[in-house]
């Protein structure tokens, strides 16, 4: 038998940390935005969301880290 079909692959693989998901007032809470800002992050791209059933959207919680934008240093 040719056990070289069952090695396991030595590359190593980057693991994605898991996924938590929360509604949109849950989001634009943390977020401390209304309900509409964040349903706007959400249409432009900002922040990933994704349906779950006809009605159902949720919110990777943490895709929230990359929204909005820095603030320059001297703007403080």
């Amino acid at each position: 038998m040719d056990h070289s079909t069952y090695r396991r692959s030595s590359s190593t693989q980057e693991v994605s940390p898991p996924v938590e998901w929360g509604t949109i007032q849950e989001a634009a809470a943390l977020r401390f935005v209304s309900v509409q800002t964040m349903r706007r992050y959400i249409t432009q791209g900002l922040v990933q969301a994704e349906r779950f059933g006809p009605r159902l959207i949720r919110v990777n919680l943490t895709s929230l880290n990359s929204a909005g934008r820095p603030l320059a240093s001297d703007a403080l």
